[in-house]
C-alpha cells in the first residue's frame, strides 16, 4: 500500500495526516481515539484503498505537533468537531464518510448529528451515541460507572501526567497492556508521540474540557443521527458497557446497523481488523 504523508493547515493549526487510495476516490475520514494516533487505522487504510476509497487519517488536535494549543478550553468538543469539517474542506470534500473510534467516535457522532449535509455515512467504533453514554453513566448504570472510573484519574491535572509518563512512558504501556491491546508493535508509535513535550497534557485536555457537571446536559442535548450508521462494539470492552451500546439504537433515525462482537475488547480496529474491515467496506458500499 502506498501512503501519502502530508499536512493540512486549519487556521493557525497544522494537522499531520496520512492518506491511501486513489486521489479521486470517495473521502473517508478516520478519527483515532485516546491514547493513540492515526497509526491505529493502518489496517483500515489498506482495506479502504483496495476498495477504491480515499482514506485519510489525521492526528487530531493535541496529537499533531502543529496543532497543540495550550489551554484546556481549546479542546472542547466544539473545536474537535470544527477540526473535522475544516480538514474535509482542506481536502476539497463537500461530503465525506466519517469513521471514529473511542474519543474519535464521540467526535464522529457529533459531526454526523449536527452536519448531515456533510456526512454521507457514519461508522462508530466502541463509542456509543454520546447521549446513550450519558444516560448510562449519569443515570445509575453501575457497570458503566465502574468502567468509567478512570476518567477522574485522567482529569487530575499533573497527577495523570506523572502516572502515565512515569518510566519514560511505561505508565502508558501499562494502560495498553491492562486493557488488552493486541499490537505491542504499535505502542512505540503511540508512546513516542505522547511523550513529546505537551502532547499528553493536550490529549488529556479532551477529558478535562468537559466537566462532569456539564456533561449530562451537553451530551444529552445531542440530536439523533439521520445518516446511515454502523456501530461496532465489543462485549469485552473495558471502558464502554452494554447498556449504552444497546441504547444507541434509540438515538439513530437513519438506517442503522449494530454489530456486537463477542469476545472482542476495546481496540477493535487493531484487535480484529479483518472482521471490522469487512463490516466497514460493506457499510460504505451500501451507500454508493
Amino acid at each position: 500500500m502506498s501512503v501519502d504523508v502530508f499536512e493540512v493547515a486549519v487556521g493557525p493549526l497544522v494537522f499531520s495526516a496520512h492518506a491511501a487510495g486513489p486521489q479521486d476516490g470517495r473521502l473517508v475520514l478516520l478519527l483515532h481515539g485516546f491514547p493513540q494516533t492515526s497509526f491505529e487505522w493502518r489496517h483500515q487504510m489498506a482495506a479502504l484503498a483496495a476498495a477504491g476509497y480515499r482514506a485519510v487519517a489525521y492526528d487530531q488536535r493535541g496529537y499533531s505537533p502543529g496543532a497543540r494549543p495550550g489551554r484546556v478550553e481549546d479542546y472542547h468538543l466544539e473545536h474537535l468537531v470544527a477540526d473535522v469539517l475544516a480538514v474535509a474542506d482542506g481536502l476539497g470534500a463537500a461530503r465525506f464518510d466519517v469513521v471514529g473510534h473511542d474519543w474519535g467516535g464521540a467526535v464522529a457522532w457529533v459531526v454526523a448529528a449536527r452536519h448531515p449535509d456533510r456526512v454521507r455515512t457514519l461508522t462508530a467504533v466502541s463509542m456509543p451515541h454520546p447521549a446513550a453514554f450519558a444516560e448510562a453513566l449519569f443515570g445509575g448504570d453501575s457497570d458503566q460507572a465502574a468502567k468509567s472510573s478512570y476518567i477522574a484519574v485522567l482529569r487530575a491535572e499533573g497527577a495523570a501526567e506523572a502516572l502515565l509518563l512515569a518510566g519514560d512512558g511505561e505508565g502508558l504501556r501499562r494502560v495498553f497492556a491492562g486493557t488488552g491491546h493486541p499490537a505491542p508493535e504499535a505502542l512505540d508509535e503511540y508512546v513516542g508521540v505522547l511523550t513529546q513535550p505537551g502532547a499528553l497534557t493536550a490529549a488529556l485536555n479532551w477529558y478535562r474540557s468537559l466537566s462532569p457537571a456539564d456533561a449530562p446536559a451537553v451530551l444529552g442535548a445531542l440530536k439523533p443521527v439521520a445518516v446511515p450508521t454502523l456501530y461496532v462494539w465489543g462485549d469485552g470492552d473495558t471502558a464502554l458497557g452494554r447498556a449504552a451500546a444497546e441504547a444507541t439504537a434509540g438515538f439513530v433515525e437513519g438506517p442503522y446497523r449494530f454489530e456486537a462482537l463477542a469476545g472482542v475488547g476495546h481496540w477493535i480496529p487493531e484487535e480484529v481488523p479483518e472482521r471490522f474491515n469487512a463490516l466497514l467496506v460493506d457499510h460504505l458500499a451500501a451507500s454508493d
